[in-house]
């Protein structure tokens, strides 16, 4: 009778190959938590630019000044979006009052993009050259914390930061006047924010 020899790995060669796994998943998951980060910021830019452009079609359909207001809370921030119900804008008071009234309901951007918060870094440069930096202020609309939309689709102006855990910084942006929504991404290599 022949006896074969038994083809397989030793002890050593599997505890190598396990040892070599557990090195390469090592490195790979920060670069992969990185990424997985930077594109939940991203669509969490995009989600706001959207959920503006709806603010402003609905100011047009309504034929009314509809506006996003963003509030602070303790665990961030919140924002809806209010339509004016007097004819003189959405203003706090009229919020309050219920004159001006929700379309929608509050919403957290945590809940919809997980990690992801109305944020800037220290040491963010300003957008445009000259610029004013952010500073630690993420939404930067003015006095009223809004951004608002006209009738004929015109918007008041300003911006507002995100930010995602693992320093993932956007910017989404509203041109007054022309209500020209844009969503920016800063580059801690060029120390630039470029659109996208």
């Amino acid at each position: 009778m022949a006896w074969r020899k038994a083809a397989g790995h030793s002890l050593a060669e599997l505890v190598v190959a396990v040892g070599l796994m557990v090195t390469v998943t090592a490195i790979a998951t920060p670069a992969v938590e990185a990424g997985l980060d930077d594109a939940r910021t991203s669509g969490a830019a995009r989600y706001l630019a959207a959920r503006l452009a709806d603010a402003r079609m609905e100011a047009i359909q309504r034929s009314a000044e509809v506006a996003m207001r963003f509030t602070a809370t303790p665990g961030g921030y919140s924002y809806a979006v209010y339509v004016d119900g007097n004819h003189n804008g959405v203003l706090a008071r009229d919020v309050q009052e219920r004159i001006d009234r929700p379309i929608q309901t509050d919403e957290n951007l945590a809940n919809h993009f997980r990690n992801v918060e109305f944020g800037t870094l220290p040491g963010l440069p300003a957008i445009d050259a000259g610029g004013t930096p952010p500073g630690s202020d993420p939404v930067r609309c003015g006095s009223s914390n809004s951004l608002s939309f006209g009738p004929l689709g015109s918007s008041s102006s300003g911006t507002v930061y995100l930010l995602g855990r693992s320093r993932s910084q956007y910017a989404v942006r509203v041109f007054g006047g022309s209500a020209k929504i844009r969503v920016y991404r800063f580059d801690w290599r060029s120390n630039r924010w470029s659109p996208l």
